[in-house]
């Protein structure tokens, strides 16, 4: 079973930026297919964005695409997520995730197991 950290999350201001990081145990991580999501208070988690194997193909949220970029090093066994030009509405917990089903599109967050701990993102305005 892979085990899943992200750190790099705080509180910064409207406009700042920030690079969360997954860091993933075990020696298969290149062959995994990762995703980012997010939960904001009272609301449901939602897709941020996804990476396949090779980092070739990503894909991203409406809301976050032109400002968000997804990659990964695979000989670090590390996820990343830059996130740029941050707005109040991007604060939520964020979780990495690994895509262990296909049984719906890439943003199905039913898909994705395990998950890590999450990492607290706050944008003040």
């Amino acid at each position: 079973q892979v085990l899943l950290v992200e750190s790099g999350g705080g509180l910064v201001q409207a406009g700042g930026s920030l690079r969360l990081s997954c860091e993933a145990s075990g020696r298969t991580f290149d062959a995994y297919y990762m995703g980012w999501f997010r939960q904001a208070p009272r609301k449901e988690r939602e897709f941020v964005a996804s990476i396949n194997w090779n980092g070739v193909n990503t894909f991203y949220s409406d809301s976050v695409k032109g400002r968000f970029t997804v990659s990964r090093d695979n000989a670090k066994n590390t996820l990343y997520l830059q996130m740029n030009s941050l707005k109040p509405e991007d604060t939520a917990v964020y979780y990495c995730a690994v895509r262990k089903y296909y049984s719906g599109n890439y943003d199905y967050s039913g898909d994705y197991a395990p998950w890590g701990q999450g990492t607290q993102v706050t944008v003040s305005s």
